[in-house]
């Protein structure tokens, strides 16, 4: 977890970052008259997610917890309802489906991308299922072939939690733009961000409309701004899941970088393999799978040690260094509520055993070869001495 004083560190875990004209474009909204919702950033990001991704209707959010709360009503998801989701995930994943009435079944993840186990699914499904809700781990792809292919089988609604996917791709098809639904964050520590932020990826059409009406407080605005009503009124339930111009501004920004952004995340996520390659062939850690169909955008860089003892131990002498590392997640099915739900210690025997050895090594857009090296420099000795 990231702690409150993580500015503090030499080396922080995350840095935010400006990598273009964010600043420019801010006072441009400011000075245009224009800073609330639904201005021309707003319009430019949303077209360039559904133009480069291939997402039908992309819609700014004020998170990706927003866009999945959208979700959730877009699915009709209630109580009674159960909705398939990770344990090894953000709250949010699980919360939106807790604030429904409904009930999340966790399944177990893959030991090589910490994924949802696509053949642990069919057996969580029950007459009460109505949704799958797989998370794109560390921006790789789960097996979004197979998971479309069970919820067809069961007419289930998929629901891509894409937080840490935006810009990486299953078989060439971008994160977010598979299932019924896709979710993307923009939160400060993502590869591009705007402090807080989502979109919700539409793309199944019959969705589209209705998913205006909630994000706009329940009103038919939109189709009033396009002129297809003379008046718009409150037509459904809703709420307000509109972004800040402002903020649009700030991220239209960095999605103008959005190649330079993903090309150095790719080289630091190399540098660190490249230094720590050595310990893996000795077996003194294990480094992030990317399988073959999968294109990363290269979200993370982690470790997984082969104790949590060492894991815990690597990670305070990190510190001593003035290094932020952090670990990543508690399993969600091991938390209070998930023991409330029913859930017990060795329900999910691989996400317990990989949640406990993670560790995530500082990864951001302005991160340095100096610093990588030295981060890495101090992993190889302290590993290199506890052998």
């Amino acid at each position: 977890m990231i702690g409150v004083n993580a500015v503090s560190y030499r080396i922080p875990f995350n840095r935010p970052f400006v990598a273009g004209k964010e600043l420019f474009y801010i006072g441009h909204a400011v000075t245009s008259g224009q800073i609330a919702e639904n201005g021309v950033y707003t319009k430019r990001c949303s077209q360039l997610f559904e133009e480069k991704f291939g997402v039908r209707r992309a819609l700014l959010t004020p998170s990706c917890t927003a866009s999945l709360e959208m979700a959730t009503m877009l699915c009709d998801i209630g109580p009674g309802d159960e909705v398939i989701v990770p344990s090894y995930t953000f709250v949010s994943t699980a919360s939106v489906v807790v604030r429904t009435g409904a009930r999340p079944v966790f399944v177990d993840v893959r030991e090589d991308t910490l994924n949802m186990d696509e053949s642990k699914i069919e057996r969580a499904i029950t007459n009460d299922t109505k949704m799958i809700l797989p998370v794109h781990y560390a921006g790789v792809a789960c097996d979004m072939d197979a998971i479309m292919a069970i919820a067809q089988k069961h007419s289930l609604r998929v629901v891509e939690d894409a937080a840490q996917g935006v810009n990486a791709y299953y078989k060439g098809r971008a994160l977010g733009s598979i299932g019924h639904l896709g979710a993307y964050s923009f939160h400060e520590t993502k590869n591009y961000i705007c402090g807080e932020g989502g979109a919700l990826c539409v793309n199944d059409p019959e969705l589209v409309r209705k998913a205006e009406i909630i994000r706009d407080k329940g009103t038919n605005r939109q189709q009033f701004f396009r002129g297809e009503v003379d008046k718009y009124t409150w037509v459904s339930v809703g709420s307000s899941y509109v972004l800040s111009e402002l903020s649009a501004a700030f991220l239209w920004a960095q999605l103008e970088q959005m190649e330079t952004i993903s090309q150095r995340r790719a080289e630091a996520f190399e540098r660190y393999r490249n230094a720590l390659e050595p310990l893996e062939s000795k077996g003194l850690l294990r480094l992030p799978r990317i399988p073959a169909d999968c294109q990363s955008n290269y979200h993370m860089f982690y470790l997984l040690l082969p104790t949590p003892d060492l894991r815990d131990r690597l990670m305070a002498h990190l510190k001593k260094q003035g290094i932020l590392s952090v670990f990543h997640y508690v399993p969600l099915h091991t938390s209070p509520v998930g023991r409330k739900l029913g859930y017990v210690d060795g329900d999910l025997p691989v996400t317990e055993a990989l949640s406990a050895r993670l560790l995530r090594l500082p990864l951001f857009f302005e991160i340095t070869k100096d610093e990588q090296l030295e981060v890495a420099g101090h992993i190889v000795r302290f590993l290199t001495e506890a052998a």
